[in-house]
């Protein structure tokens, strides 16, 4: 398990732990958006990851364009930047976008 995964489970569990004790509805709400969006740019990345392991040209598009080495860290930080770029209009909106995102085809533009 990665510090992402670590972060998403630590995020699950708080969540459950606040319906559990019938907490304040709006936190619940707001932490559930939150888990929601890092878990949709957490599997983004780890797919750009593994499609990386195969594809220079995506490795050379982080290189130039400043994230450094194929790592998922830097893949990550790659992914969460373009992602709070898309324009939200809602929600499931973002979400979307994110899911549906060309990551690999904005590392190589």
């Amino acid at each position: 398990m990665d510090d992402y995964q670590k972060e998403i489970a630590d995020l699950e569990t708080q969540v459950e732990q606040l319906v559990e004790a019938d907490g304040d509805a709006r936190t619940i709400a707001e932490l559930s958006m939150q888990l929601e969006i890092l878990k949709a740019i957490y599997v983004r990345a780890a797919d750009l990851f593994g499609r990386g392991q195969q594809d220079e040209g995506l490795r050379y598009g982080l290189r130039i364009q400043g994230y450094g080495d194929w790592t998922i860290d830097n893949v990550y930080a790659f992914v969460y930047e373009r992602s709070v770029e898309l324009e939200p209009e809602a929600h499931h909106a973002f979400v979307g976008g994110i899911r549906s995102a060309d990551f690999a085809l904005m590392l190589n533009s």
